[in-house]
């Protein structure tokens, strides 16, 4: 398969990175502004291939050429007009260097830029010659090697046409059709965003896309009417923020982790290609790698090979552990019991005595199962595994599911601190990939991610059959009740419902839910994923307030608060009257739920438990009057 076939099918899978600004770099490197930026990669390839370089190390799956102005008329008064060619293959040329280089695999695309002069009726360049310059640029970019070419930052849609022309009578090179508006919906020339992409739609292009003039904000709403208005793949290159002339220069006031924000966001909106335009650099680029792979964890895992030795046995053929015999909570599931699991967040020291003291305050309010995550939102805690152990020890009758992250330990790790959590007798593990370091407090940390959830599983899965992941047998096998999460909520929600269906086929045999405020959200995600027998413990959050409502209505991927919700949460500014409604929201989404789960996997706010027991006394209440038989 040839690095173009590669790129259309690189595609239709997660959305790609694409680098930043190339001039606004150089220009910081002490290239001015009167050079020939685009002569560069003749008289001085090294600088280009350090931008290149640092893109690629910041995480950009697909780098554009400094050749953006590489066209005769933008060469012309630098006296270049007959290097039009040299300058456009030689900037393929360092793009490549940089990839080998920098040991990093990416797509490279030719960056062509408007001409610099208008086309007639306005200007005096004539659509025939226009197509020739745009040719000769082209020419250049395809027979250095690039893997696409990029049209880019065009104002007036037929001079973009022009140029795809251009290049489709040469090549079927992948093409990245880009235009720039002066606001969110319409060029300078007054050209719909619509009409644009009418036009483009009918020609021979492989995505379509917005770049430069305006920042995030507006390139998100500009994004969502995209998606509206074709089925192509689109790509989005916002500047740095809006633009503004301070003491002479051209700067943005956007920092690279609001745009990071917004590129978060952009993905959940169905962009495939996100980088930046004026302003960004390297910076910007390594904060938005972070937060899209956040969403899109497969962006980091690394695919295990498939061709590993099978099990001597087949696993039917294997003794195993009776699933009402794994754990006290299987137990209790097996037997049709309601459950109920409560949130128990890590502490930062090693210090667990308050710790196990709440424990046992919920065991004694007839909570017998909690939740312990592993490092959450990338932070350094105690030992998700080593708390479980504590309280299972100190507090007899709590049961405990340990969340395991994929973050953390490559393939030999995680067999080995299976093993040990076997040994101590914690087998609820429930299998999650972890938030990327990059998102937590510690930036610098080096994220393994070996596999993820669903190999995560498979491993877990292996050893309940006596086998370890590439098919070596153990003397033993373990006895993990395994499960998985889920989000009811999800903006792609045929791709969740697949990787669930993909994670019970690994071995999970229970599902916990990101939080559901909207019961209807989280019956229709029952009925499209249609999974029998296998039980499914709804999340509930009690909100602490307003503004916390809204953060997670508008910061958290996936999750929705309602609008009659947060309406009611609004006028409150009383803080514990605030907390006393987000407990009564929170017992009324499980009530309703409550027919068409298993149990209820509930996440304090603040780690308040007292909040969780207080949502369970409602439901009980609620359920003994009505006599739902739920308990």
């Amino acid at each position: 398969m040839t690095k173009t076939e590669n790129f259309r099918k690189r595609l239709q899978g997660p959305p790609i990175l694409a680098d930043g600004a190339m001039g606004t770099v150089l220009y910081t490197r002490g290239v001015y502004v009167n050079r020939c930026f685009d002569e560069l990669n003749l008289v001085q390839p090294e600088l280009v291939l350090s931008v290149h370089e640092d893109y690629l190390k910041a995480g950009a799956e697909l780098i554009e050429t400094n050749s953006y102005g590489a066209n005769r008329y933008k060469l012309n008064p630098h006296g270049l007009i007959d290097k039009v060619i040299e300058i456009n293959r030689a900037s393929v040329k360092v793009a490549q260097e940089a990839i080998i280089k920098s040991g990093r695999d990416a797509f490279i695309a030719g960056s062509m830029g408007p001409l610099g002069k208008p086309l007639a009726p306005l200007g005096l360049i004539e659509p025939c010659d226009a197509r020739d310059a745009f040719a000769d640029q082209a020419r250049g970019l395809i027979e250095g090697g690039v893997d696409l070419i990029s049209v880019e930052t065009m104002i007036n849609p037929a001079e973009l046409i022009v140029a795809i022309e251009a290049i489709r009578n040469q090549s079927d090179v992948p093409i990245m059709a880009q235009f720039t508006l002066s606001d969110w919906n319409e060029t300078y020339l007054g050209a719909t965003l619509e009409g644009i992409v009418a036009k483009l739609n009918r020609l021979d292009v492989d995505a379509i896309g917005i770049n430069c003039s305006i920042g995030p904000s507006k390139l998100l709403e500009a994004a969502k009417l995209l998606r509206e208005t074709t089925d192509k793949p689109i790509a989005i290159q916002p500047n740095a923020g809006e633009l503004e002339w301070v003491e002479g220069r051209l700067i943005t006031k956007a920092t690279p982790e609001y745009f990071a924000e917004y590129a978060k966001r952009m993905v959940l909106s169905g962009v495939n290609i996100i980088g930046g335009c004026c302003g960004s650099t390297p910076e910007y680029t390594r904060t938005m790698n972070a937060a899209i792979r956040a969403v899109v964890p497969e962006l980091s895992k690394v695919v295990i090979p498939t061709t590993v030795p099978q099990p001597e046995q087949p696993k039917e053929k294997v003794k195993v552990t009776p699933y009402h015999d794994l754990s006290p909570m299987s137990k209790a599931l097996d037997s049709g019991e309601f459950v109920f699991s409560v949130e128990i967040h890590p502490p930062r020291s090693p210090a667990v005595k308050r710790v196990t003291d709440g424990v046992r305050k919920l065991r004694d309010a007839g909570v017998t199962l909690v939740n312990i995550p592993d490092g959450p939102r990338a932070s350094a805690r105690l030992s998700a595994m080593v708390l479980g152990t504590l309280i299972q020890q100190r507090v007899p009758g709590m049961d405990a599911i340990v969340h395991y992250t994929c973050r953390d330990r490559n393939i030999l790790g995680m067999q080995s601190d299976l093993l040990g959590a076997e040994a101590l007798g914690i087998n609820n593990i429930l299998c999650v990939t972890g938030d990327p370091p990059k998102l937590g407090d510690y930036p610098m940390a080096t994220a393994v991610y070996d596999v993820d959830a669903i190999g995560l599983l498979r491993i877990g899965d292996n050893l309940n059959h006596s086998t370890d992941l590439i098919g070596n047998p153990i003397p033993r096998g373990t006895s993990f009740h395994l499960g998985c999460g889920a989000n009811p909520g999800a903006v792609d929600l045929e791709l969740e419902i697949d990787r669930l269906h993909r994670k019970i086929e690994s071995g999970a045999r229970f599902v916990l839910t990101q939080p559901v405020f909207d019961e209807e959200v989280y019956f229709k995600f029952l009925d499209k994923a249609n999974i029998r027998k296998i039980p499914f413990l709804v999340g509930i959050l009690p909100l602490a307030n307003y503004r916390n409502a809204e953060f997670f209505h508008n910061e958290v991927p996936g999750m929705e608060v309602p609008q009659p919700i947060r309406d009611r949460l609004k006028p409150i500014e009383d803080r514990e009257t605030a907390a006393q409604v987000g407990v009564e929201i929170a017992a009324e989404s499980l009530i309703k739920c409550a027919s068409r789960s298993a149990g209820a996997y509930i996440m304090p706010p603040f780690g308040k438990a007292e909040r969780a027991l207080e949502v369970i006394e409602i439901f009980r209440s609620y359920s003994k009057s009505s006599k739902l038989g739920c308990l």
